[in-house]
């Protein structure tokens, strides 16, 4: 096979048009899908424009329940019914051998005392969260009737109550007693029977310690919260009604509430403060004591015999130095305390 070779030429003007005329579909094809990208492009912005911008600014969320203003059945705790005077106490049978057909005797049949008490309330009543225990001054109260009745402070069902459920589960008897930092009423007094005061605390107030409150007068306009039913918010709107005032299901959510800065107080017994206070360095106690909560037993009505023996149980552990230890146990960051005095009405 032979090649034969064509003398080379230089290429003409056209056919340098022609090749680059070749090359243009291709040109125009690539701008072509640019420009559709770009088209894309352009109607997602556009979309993407027309919707509303995130939002940089987060609501704190509420408490479940929480309440502005002072809620109705709310009361100062006072002895104008005089319901600080309890019946006077038997003399304790032996722990396991109730008097027949008496309400400790039931108790002893069923084999376990059931107490309304909280977990949120230290040091009152609390659960130890090394142990799983129920611990603090209150509970220890209720050990002392379980041993009374058993023989054993442990043989004792909890349950957990809000502050304003205390009464109703004593009427409906869901439990046997409450011990929860409940203060005697007259209110109170008229639907269920309270022990002799096994303590008496104080009422005051909890603050950031930059929030420039030191006393009640410089609470007005600012808000204040407590629990439902409690006796605190009532007092403290008698002597400054022009404070905001809110209400939760616990002490824990007024924290919260207090931390978000949603409210700026919260009011209560002093040993439930102190509790408060051991979970945020950043508040502290102030102003002076705003009244006296005197903490008792609950019991419910039509049970004289089971109230005669409790207080016989407090007369004795006052006795025998059981309150003074549970008190330096748990109560001892208030400073030295006693048993509040005992009276008799018969």
């Amino acid at each position: 096979m032979s090649f034969h070779s064509r003398p080379s030429r230089p290429p003409h003007r056209g056919a340098r048009r022609s090749r680059v005329g070749r090359a243009r579909p291709v040109i125009v094809t690539a701008l072509a899908g640019a420009a559709v990208l770009l088209v894309l492009t352009g109607c997602e912005a556009t979309v993407d424009h027309a919707s509303d911008p995130p939002s940089a600014v987060a609501r704190d969320p509420l408490p479940p329940d929480v309440t502005f203003g002072v809620p109705p059945q709310a009361e100062v705790s006072t002895d104008d019914c005089d319901a600080l005077s309890g019946l006077r106490p038997t003399e304790l049978p032996e722990p396991d051998r109730m008097p027949r057909g008496s309400t400790m005797e039931r108790i002893a049949q069923r084999g376990r005392l059931v107490v309304g008490t909280d977990l949120g309330s230290n040091p009152l009543s609390f659960r130890d969260p090394i142990t799983g225990d129920v611990k603090g001054f209150d509970i220890d109260v209720a050990h002392w009737i379980s041993e009374a009745v058993f023989g054993d402070p442990n043989r004792i069902d909890y349950r957990m109550l809000s502050t304003d459920d205390r009464v109703d589960a004593i009427v409906r008897g869901d439990v046997d007693l409450v011990v929860k930092s409940m203060s005697i009423t007259c209110s109170r007094y008229r639907r269920i029977d309270f022990s002799v005061p096994y303590y008496a605390a104080s009422q005051r107030m909890l603050v950031y310690r930059n929030s420039g409150i030191t006393k009640t007068s410089d609470l007005v306009g600012r808000s204040v919260c407590a629990t439902r039913a409690s006796t605190s918010i009532a007092r403290v709107q008698r002597v400054v009604p022009s404070a905001q005032y809110v209400t939760t299901d616990s002490w824990a959510d007024c924290l919260v509430m207090m931390q978000q800065g949603q409210v700026d107080v919260i009011t209560s017994d002093d040993p439930i403060l102190a509790g408060i206070a051991a979970q945020d360095p950043w508040v502290t106690m102030v102003g002076d004591s705003l009244g006296t909560e005197n903490y008792a037993v609950g019991i419910a009505k039509g049970k004289e015999d089971f109230v005669r023996f409790v207080n016989a149980v407090l007369a004795e552990r006052e006795a025998d130095g059981s309150w003074q230890r549970s008190y330096n146990e748990w109560l001892s960051l208030l400073g030295p305390g006693s048993p509040p005095p005992t009276r008799y009405r018969d």
